[in-house]
């Protein structure tokens, strides 16, 4: 396959290079040509524009920060769909969204795939990052070896709109484990507890979590920055409290959750970066939950290998 990728942040730069180091063939587009010529030297294509890469690849993914600018990109690339091209959605966006961007695609003979991925932008870097895969079977077995070069474990998670959902609400739990793992902390540091020995007993106890193994380093390190922004958390709780609404279920926590990730971007700026958000409570108590020997940057130590299709047990159903 032609493979083309437009947008090369965060995210994005760590998924394409992960295609470019299995040697793929790939064209990139992003709006930062600087981005752009660094992929070049690389060994990467220049694409042009959207239109001309959807136009000349096989496969076009986009990772992009908002689904306003997923629906600009798609709309550039519309005139150039046709039998077997494919469209494969890496940005995490609402679902309702992508079913309506995805039918445009499909009307002109085209497939449609959305992929967000779940993992840190560390393990995006690696190619051992989590990916969901909404799309009918055979669509999916077309791009999976692809996928499994950007990421570890690959889910088919079913029809259009099925992958938005899940990954919102993993975005949603992840976000209310910071706050929660926040409040801990700072009462442990308040109670006297080394914040060393709280983070091992955490990590050793029914209370440890995948934010917990990464976040709280950085927050014990002073870093906090886990390269994801307080507005890139407020668009995504805030899809996960849509997808409530929509369906009718009179949440509780998520309306609190909101609040306090606003309250934090208020405070610290719309970009701050999403672990700050500790930084209220410690303003409240005059306390500084720090630890020596932390990390200042995450880094994967799990060896690349080459990802797989995670396969659903339905043997109790």
């Amino acid at each position: 396959m032609n493979v083309g990728f437009i947008g090369l942040g965060n995210v994005g730069g760590k998924l394409s290079g992960s295609l470019l180091r299995n040697g793929v063939g790939l064209s990139v587009h992003d709006l930062d040509a600087d981005l752009v010529q660094g992929f070049v030297a690389k060994g990467a294509s220049a694409g042009g524009s959207a239109a001309a890469m959807m136009r000349d690849c096989d496969v076009v993914i986009t990772c992009l920060p908002s689904p306003a600018a997923s629906d600009a990109v798609l709309q550039e690339m519309l005139p150039e769909v046709r039998d077997g091209k494919i469209w494969l959605e890496m940005s995490t966006t609402d679902e309702a969204e992508v079913r309506r961007l995805s039918a445009e695609v499909m009307a002109r003979g085209g497939a449609a795939v959305e992929c967000p991925v779940s993992g840190g932008c560390h393990r995006a870097d690696t190619g051992n990052i989590s990916i969901f895969a909404g799309c009918d079977r055979p669509t999916f077995e077309r791009i999976l070896p692809l996928l499994t070069l950007m990421g570890r474990r690959v889910l088919h998670t079913g029809e259009i709109g099925t992958a938005s959902t899940l990954k919102v609400m993993t975005n949603y739990l992840a976000t209310a484990n910071l706050l929660t793992l926040s409040e801990a902390m700072v009462t442990m540091k308040a109670a006297g507890l080394d914040m060393a020995t709280t983070y091992e007993a955490i990590k050793i106890s029914s209370g440890t979590s995948f934010t917990h193994e990464t976040e709280s380093q950085l927050i014990l390190s002073g870093s906090r920055d886990v390269n994801f922004t307080m507005d890139l958390v407020l668009k995504d709780i805030g899809l996960f409290q849509t997808i409530a609404e929509r369906n009718n279920v009179p949440l509780e926590l998520s309306p609190e959750v909101i609040r306090i990730m606003k309250d934090g971007q208020q405070r610290y700026g719309d970009r701050a970066q999403s672990d700050r958000i500790i930084e209220r409570l410690e303003e409240a108590t005059g306390l500084k939950v720090l630890a020596d020997g932390f990390p200042s940057d995450l880094i994967d130590d799990e060896p690349e290998e080459q990802g797989y299709e995670v396969v659903v047990n339905r043997a109790a159903q």
